[in-house]
């Protein structure tokens, strides 16, 4: 049987070509295991995949990240991780998963406190654990730092969700780091004494006690209000407009404050691009996407706020390390279960 010589260099030359544009296809995939809820993270990626030209897979879960990635180890394919709160982040730091970077882009976009002095993780927006307060209560003005909720005026006035919760932890290790184990634990005590139920729910859930005329103070994320704020539900803009947020500690160390973030895994194969996506996230686009689909507040100290937390006037953040937090968490979950909260 004789072959066309024509055709069959043509034959190869479009199995080069196909062997070619699929590796390239390949390696211009990367590979994210998010914390974070798709409709929260899909905004950035198709973003990126626009500016970069890649493709982007996401693996989401709430939980069971962490020990996947440890039962995969090398065979993973992850290339970036992306979660909230600096304990999640801390327990992939703490497994050893994520590579140590060096990035100027980085560097220079994230403010050192915002980052692990290893360059292994990476803040990318910033959420204030502010006070939901009722605007009928009276002598708010007097409540100016997040220690005043220890004081006995407020006895049966304060909700909060279980001290337990990560968010609650990360706030009560900034007051370890501001005031002492001791006088944390006093201030635990009080406010444990002042709550007017037993700690529970979500954030949502202490607006619409404050609505209910359960209590008249809250701890909350900021975002949890913006999300109430600008629903479409009508019930959540009523909760909503029952209460006014307060940044706490202005005249001292600022509002504490918590991160999302993420790192990229130290198995990947694909560093350079997975380091290019992290370096996209602290971009003005990016950034900016942070305040209008989240309500989170940027860490590029040069990107303006987005038009919805900007209503709310700019606040003094604590700077405290964030790397601290997670240090003394567990000081402050023993604190916890002492007090009960």
């Amino acid at each position: 049987m004789r072959f066309n010589k024509h055709l069959l260099y043509g034959l190869t030359g479009l199995l080069i070509c196909y062997s070619t544009f699929s590796s390239q296809s390949l390696s211009a995939e990367l590979n994210i295991y998010s914390h974070r809820q798709p409709f929260l993270i899909n905004p950035f990626l198709r973003a990126f995949e626009k500016e970069a030209n890649v493709k982007t897979n996401v693996v989401f879960a709430s939980k069971g990240l962490v020990q996947r990635l440890v039962a995969e180890g090398s065979r993973s394919p992850a290339d970036v991780i992306l979660t909230v709160d600096i304990a999640r982040l801390w327990a992939y730091r703490d497994k050893d998963l994520l590579a140590r970077i060096e990035s100027p882009i980085l560097k220079k976009n994230i403010p050192s406190h915002l980052r692990a002095k290893d360059n292994r993780w990476f803040a990318f927006s910033k959420r204030a654990r502010v006070l939901a307060v009722s605007n009928t209560l009276p002598n708010r003005d007097q409540i100016q730092r997040i220690e005043d909720l220890s004081n006995k005026k407020w006895k049966g006035k304060i909700c909060s969700r279980p001290g337990s919760h990560v968010y609650n932890r990360a706030l009560l290790a900034s007051i370890i780091a501001a005031n002492g184990v001791s006088s944390a634990e006093n201030w635990a005590k009080g406010l444990v004494v002042n709550l007017a139920r037993r700690p529970q729910g979500n954030d949502r859930a202490q607006v619409k006690a404050i609505h209910e005329g359960v209590c008249d103070i809250a701890i909350i994320n900021n975002y949890y209000f913006a999300k109430l704020k600008y629903s479409k539900n009508p019930q959540h803009r009523l909760w909503a407009s029952s209460v006014n947020v307060l940044f706490t500690n202005q005249n001292d160390r600022g509002n504490h404050i918590n991160i999302s973030g993420g790192g990229v895994v130290k198995w990947s194969r694909k560093k350079i691009l997975a380091i290019k996506f992290l370096e996209f996230l602290t971009q003005p686009t990016a950034q900016r996407l942070y305040g209008t689909i989240n309500y989170e507040y940027p860490v590029n100290p040069k990107v303006q706020y987005s038009t919805p937390i900007k209503n709310w006037g700019a606040f003094e953040e604590d700077k405290l390390p964030i790397e601290k937090i997670a240090e003394i968490s567990p000081s402050a979950q023993k604190i916890i279960d002492r007090v009960g909260w």
